[in-house]
């Protein structure tokens, strides 16, 4: 079915339709090895299991590649060569990251699979983009058939064993492109790929490099505060600001306008 609104939608993972470990395996991996084989250098720097916030998380780690987020953490720790160390800590996390999905250790937010099976029914193409490698090992474990028939959604397009995965157009998750958020080159090339303009797509982001890399691509906002930040992303620039997407009018986006629902 056609849209007159928006052509297409661009979701982050992380944050967004997953509420993930990976702030726990930074964090544990950066523990490993100030208690191991780091231990000779952890007087030289800042870093204490106290001081690795989740705030320091948002503003450092998130939303990066993986290399990139690697080194802004051991830099924001002081860390002496972080450049030297970012590979190593960034293979122990990936590591643990791999261990905790496969164990299942993460869960799905259940407004964001009802957001992503309304938009799906709406007619609207959608991409996931975002810097994890890991994000659609996430997605290809999330069932959206038994989550539909659980919550007597309907929608006939939901097959047997149909993963959230399965709902996406596009996968831009974990490439290797040449610049990370806040560029905005990967919800570029996800527009792209949808074979849709830039400015008539929408990206649903939690993170304020997210929110910022959207703008940048000329593409509206719809940013979800799922850890108390909205005032950040608003300050962002965010076209539209929730605390979960079961807040959003879907209807609003065949008028290519992102808008809260009314109470």
């Amino acid at each position: 079915m056609a849209t007159t609104g928006f052509q297409g939608a661009i979701f982050d993972v992380d944050g967004v339709l997953v509420d993930s470990p990976h702030e726990r395996a930074w964090r544990q991996a950066l523990r490993e090895l100030m208690e191991g084989e780091w231990a000779d250098i952890r007087d030289r720097t800042t870093w204490s299991p106290e001081a690795f916030t989740s705030e320091v998380y948002q503003r450092v780690i998130s939303g990066r590649p993986r290399m990139s987020g690697a080194l802004g953490a051991l830099e924001h720790f002081r860390v002496p060569d972080a450049a030297g160390r970012a590979k190593v800590y960034a293979d122990r996390k990936q590591r643990l990251i791999v261990g905790f999905i496969e164990a299942g250790e993460f869960t799905a937010f259940p407004d964001a699979i009802r957001f992503v099976l309304a938009v799906r029914a709406a007619g609207i193409p959608m991409a996931a983009a975002s810097s994890s490698k890991n994000a659609d090992r996430f997605l290809k474990r999330i069932r959206v058939d038994t989550f539909a028939e659980r919550e007597r959604l309907g929608h006939d397009f939901v097959r047997p064993g149909m993963t959230l995965y399965d709902l996406f157009a596009a996968d831009l998750s974990g490439r290797d492109l040449a610049h990370g958020k806040p560029d905005p080159e990967i919800f570029l090339v996800s527009a792209a790929e949808l074979g849709v303009p830039p400015e008539h797509c929408f990206v649903v982001e939690d993170a304020v490099s997210g929110v910022r890399a959207a703008k940048a691509g000329g593409m509206a906002a719809l940013a979800v505060a799922r850890a108390g930040d909205r005032a950040l992303l608003a300050a962002a620039r965010a076209d539209l600001v929730v605390s979960s997407l079961d807040e959003v009018d879907v209807a609003a986006l065949a008028e290519h306008r992102l808008a809260a629902r009314r109470p």
